[in-house]
């Protein structure tokens, strides 16, 4: 069954009574040559275990689940490995959409290794049923995801060791930017990983299409490539970060001591201490600059 085929993709709708959702960002991947992209950037192993935000049909989740554990279609018969797999390597596919699941009951039927949860990734907790330790995100996910579930992640006692996710092209660009074009964003996701854009995806590679071209992304925690995660207090750090975005277009001692609740004069002696102009806006500061600021935060 080719999942990348509309055809193919429009009669498993219709067989299940389903249709794209647009809340969900339910765009299905119908150009082969951007799943193997994504495949390849995820650098999967056969003992990897894979977490897949929001299968959909399963194009995707097929060809992760091969790469983990390889099986053979019903057709040709179950591969003997198949028979002796004991979770060393497996995808967990989460999915919000109950349709959606019922499809993936069709579609993965002949992988032993893909275990599908019905649920909102966001809210789903079973430590049971999902991993913690040593394991990898990939998923296309749409814009209200995106920030909150990479945050989620990131911010995990154990992190994984790589996300590769389709997004947006615009949102990896603001994830990935450098000064002076930073954004919260693109902090927020920095502070705690190294993004990357791997390549760009044009819209017509999707069914239906979206409004927007996306790209594919790879994230890699600073723990995972064997950096230690920043040190000092995350709660603090985000605080002023967020006061000095609070309105971008202004100057950041006018932000950092309205919003701090802190004298100008006090505010301006703090910066310049740190190498930065009074005058200078938030998205011209990188990483380190804000490190530095709350290195020296004694307020």
């Amino acid at each position: 069954m080719d999942l990348t085929s509309p055809k193919i993709i429009k009669e498993l709708l219709s067989k299940y009574n389903a249709r794209p959702s647009k809340g969900l960002g339910q765009n299905f991947l119908i150009d082969k040559n951007v799943l193997n992209k994504i495949i390849e950037s995820s650098d999967i192993k056969p003992n990897d275990i894979i977490l897949e935000v929001g299968p959909g049909i399963g194009t995707l989740t097929q060809k992760l689940a091969e790469k983990v554990h390889p099986v053979k279609s019903r057709e040709a018969g179950i591969s003997p490995t198949a028979k002796l797999f004991n979770g060393a390597g497996k995808v967990i596919a989460i999915e919000k959409d109950k349709k959606m699941c019922e499809i993936l009951g069709e579609t993965l039927k002949d992988f032993k290794n893909v275990k599908i949860v019905q649920g909102d990734i966001l809210r789903y907790n079973d430590p049971k049923g999902t991993p913690t330790t040593n394991y990898k995100i990939v998923a296309n996910i749409p814009y209200y995801l995106t920030s909150p579930l990479i945050r989620k992640f990131l911010e995990e006692k154990s992190p994984p060791q790589e996300m590769v996710l389709m997004l947006q092209k615009e949102v990896a660009q603001r994830i990935c930017a450098k000064p002076p074009d930073m954004n919260l964003l693109a902090v927020s996701v920095q502070f705690y990983a190294e993004p990357k854009i791997i390549s760009y995806v044009s819209k017509n590679c999707f069914w239906p299409s979206p409004k927007v071209d996306s790209a594919i992304i790879k994230i890699i925690p600073y723990k995972a490539s064997g950096s230690p995660r920043p040190a000092g207090s995350t709660n603090l750090f985000f605080k002023v970060v967020k006061a000095g975005f609070s309105q971008p277009r202004k100057q950041l001692y006018s932000n950092l001591s309205k919003v701090l609740k802190l004298e100008k004069e006090e505010v301006k002696k703090w910066l310049s201490k740190n190498n930065i102009k009074p005058e200078q806006r938030a998205e011209t500061l990188s990483i380190e600059d804000w490190k530095n600021l709350i290195k020296s935060f004694n307020y």
